[in-house]
């Protein structure tokens, strides 16, 4: 008997097949071109709403940061359509940032391929009343704090102090998370790894039996809780443990 020696499943099941799956689930069959449309829209909210579920490690990402002397505020769109002239361009090209988990200030010795010749100083994320609390925010050094600030349509990090240099040789390195990606048209698939296909397709029944099949809500949406639960829990990047027993020395 012939094994498959494939493992792409996840790149080829299609926005429209996930949709069939998931009003299958429901009940439904040969849905309209009504419902196709509204189950698009119903997977776009659902995206939306892991965005609510803690960090997917899929959508974190790696960049490095061009400082500008005396430029504290960096500005990242959420979309190309909210910066598109030549004053309003997203910092680096990206679209759909979200947020940043760690950054380091690096400093490149001799060229910025040379990684052999760097030093990173880790720099620390502040909330709003800690940065509010700078006596100046124009001081200029080496940045050593940022804050993040999350808007509809843009999120901005904020540095402190003010870079000094300009130079290629002078930058920040950081960690950021973007948003999951739109359903966008019905022959893409997915902007989930394979572990979330899943929860995906029961999360989508879910939404969908709350229009159609209301019957069976609490037992969908069940599933789909179980289903994430166990896709967020094998998502990450685990590290190892040490634990270590505690000496208690009574009477000293």
């Amino acid at each position: 008997m012939a094994i498959s020696t494939t493992a792409t499943f996840e790149s080829t099941f299609s926005i429209d097949e996930v949709i069939e799956d998931a009003y299958e689930r429901c009940g439904l069959q040969n849905v309209t071109g009504y419902q196709l449309k509204a189950a698009r829209r119903s997977l776009n909210i659902l995206f939306q709403e892991w965005g609510n579920r803690g960090i997917h490690y899929w959508e974190v990402g790696n960049t490095n940061l061009d400082l500008v002397e005396g430029q504290a505020e960096y500005i990242f769109y959420r979309s190309s359509d909210d910066g598109t002239s030549a004053t309003t361009s997203p910092t680096n090209g990206l679209y759909g940032f979200s947020d940043i988990t760690e950054a380091s200030y690096r400093t490149q010795y001799s060229t910025p391929t040379a990684s052999t010749d760097q030093s990173d100083s880790p720099l620390t994320k502040v909330d709003r009343s800690t940065y509010a609390a700078f006596s100046n925010k124009a001081t200029k050094g080496t940045p050593s704090q940022y804050w993040v600030q999350r808007f509809i349509d843009r999120t901005t990090v904020t540095f402190y102090p003010t870079p000094d240099s300009t130079a290629a040789s002078n930058y920040v390195n950081l960690y950021y998370v973007s948003r999951v990606k739109d359903a966008g048209a019905y022959t893409n698939v997915g902007d989930v790894p394979y572990r979330f296909v899943p929860c995906m397709v029961a999360g989508l029944a879910f939404y969908l039996a709350q229009k159609w099949a209301l019957d069976r809500v609490q037992q969908l949406k069940l599933f789909y809780e179980d289903e994430l639960q166990r896709a967020l829990q094998e998502d990450g990047s685990p590290s190892s443990t040490y634990i270590a027993p505690k000496t208690y020395y009574p009477g000293t």
